[in-house]
């Protein structure tokens, strides 16, 4: 978002310093002008987004302000670029502006440790990438979210079974964001799925495409210039998915044959699944997370218990909210 080093480091400086008056700090900032009722009553949140130019963090994003709105917490939301310095500047400037916690998609999870430290002991609630076990501490920094495990054994289960439950297979995998906690998790599972069924895959293309359509587009097409088949391909989400259906129709093979699952159910991806194109996606919940996540940050802002909410774990380091199989029997009824 913020290119050059010098202008960022100005920035910053000025963003810290509204929020320490009380004002609304950051570019694409906006408040959800919650009232104080409701089960969040009083709280007052920041929530700092990357950015949402992904369909599913723009989906997030406005979840969670929406879910400020109706359990009465106000709610004060910035895009940071996935800039950890502006990051933790945001993070050590809220307690002082008199936020009650934080919700916060980090760019990058491996800094959650220099979060935690920034905080001023204000509870951080990490969303959609999550931090690594041991940088969690239950009541205070968690993270509210899917088990992504469920993503590859909904995806394994459902081709298996499309597909008669073959001993072996050719695999493509279209991977999101590197280094994200969901692609490492999703990709994962798919295999550990595979090989727990007795399916011997052979990974005949396994890429980054980064959530994007027009990169599983192209590096499917890379993947045909290898000569190999494919019977199956697996996609860390729907954006990719539809890229693929696409790589599919343009060198003429048969997506109906091909089973391209992905994850989200977003509308397009449902609207894929309904045309008879990709065959299978994972409901992500994006309602859902906003929800405990703002309930959440409401309970732990104002020295509540986390077990209060549903879905919290046992050592209240996690709230989670279940994943959902979709296919074309359930595909019309995401909304």
């Amino acid at each position: 978002m913020l290119k050059n080093n010098s202008f960022r480091k100005i920035m910053i400086s000025l963003l810290a310093l509204a929020l320490i008056l009380g004002s609304v700090a950051g570019c694409g900032s906006k408040s959800s002008g919650g009232s104080a009722s409701g089960g969040g009553s009083g709280a007052k949140v920041l929530f700092l987004m990357t950015d949402v130019n992904d369909t599913f963090r723009a989906t997030l994003s406005d979840a969670i302000v929406a879910a400020a709105k109706s359990q009465g917490v106000t709610l004060d939301m910035v895009e940071t670029g996935g800039d950890a310095e502006f990051e933790a500047n945001q993070v050590s400037g809220a307690k002082a502006a008199g936020y009650d916690a934080i919700i916060l998609r980090a760019g990058d999870a491996s800094t959650a440790l220099q979060m935690n430290v920034a905080s001023n002991d204000l509870p951080i609630i990490y969303v959609n990438n999550q931090p690594d076990d041991a940088h969690l501490e239950g009541g205070k920094y968690i993270y509210v979210g899917s088990d992504e495990y469920q993503v590859g054994k909904y995806q394994v289960e459902y081709v298996l079974k499309k597909l008669g439950n073959p001993k072996s297979m050719n695999v493509i995998i279209f991977q999101g964001e590197p280094g994200h906690s969901a692609t490492i998790a999703r990709t994962k599972s798919v295999k550990t799925t595979l090989k727990e069924n007795g399916c011997e895959a052979n990974y005949v293309f396994v890429d980054t495409a980064n959530w994007s359509d027009a990169e599983a587009k192209e590096k499917f097409g890379i993947f045909m210039k290898t000569g190999q088949s494919v019977d199956a391909i697996f996609c860390n989400n729907d954006t990719m998915a539809l890229g693929a259906v696409e790589g599919l129709k343009e060198f003429g093979l048969d997506y109906t044959k091909i089973p391209v699952t992905g994850v989200d159910a977003s509308a397009d991806g449902c609207a894929s699944i309904l045309a008879g194109e990709m065959a299978f996606t994972v409901l992500q919940d994006a309602k859902g997370q906003a929800a405990a996540a703002v309930q959440a940050a409401a309970v732990l802002g104002k020295g509540g218990d986390l077990s209060s909410v549903e879905g919290a774990s046992e050592d209240l380091k996690f709230v989670w909210v279940p994943f959902s199989p979709v296919d074309s029997s359930n595909a019309g009824s995401i909304k």
